[in-house]
């Protein structure tokens, strides 16, 4: 009985090692975009635009704390949709037509937005 065991255990312990070895190849991690349907489903609120196939969301009070400094404007909002959840590159749902879009010199996973005089800091909202 105790032979059987030991060779159970074995067996167990080498299909373990040889079933996590990756064989030295580098394992890649990707970071996958959220998208406007699951931002807007769990805070219809949300003000929110996408840029680079990245959705960025405002209001985010950690970010409202940073102190950060506008950089070159990489783009502006093209089209508004308050409608529904399909959006594309350049487009938000309360921003106006028009809002310049900046780059964050000290962080790029924010963009800054001027609108008015008025600095709005978003966030990327990426899945980790």
């Amino acid at each position: 009985m105790v032979h059987k065991l030991f060779y159970v255990l074995i067996a167990l312990a080498l299909f373990t090692i040889t079933g996590c070895s990756n064989g030295g190849e580098t394992t890649k991690v990707s970071i996958d975009s959220i998208d406007a349907q699951e931002i807007l489903t769990l805070d219809p609120a949300a003000d929110i635009f996408q840029y680079d196939g990245v959705i960025y969301k405002t209001n985010i009070d950690w970010v409202e704390e940073l102190s950060l400094t506008k950089d070159v404007q990489i783009g502006k909002i093209k089209t508004k949709n308050e409608t529904n959840t399909d959006f594309k590159d350049e487009m938000a749902n309360k921003l106006p037509v028009g809002a310049k879009i900046f780059s964050a010199k000290e962080r790029g996973d924010i963009l800054i937005v001027e609108l008015e005089g008025e600095i709005l800091k978003y966030l990327a909202i990426v899945e980790g």
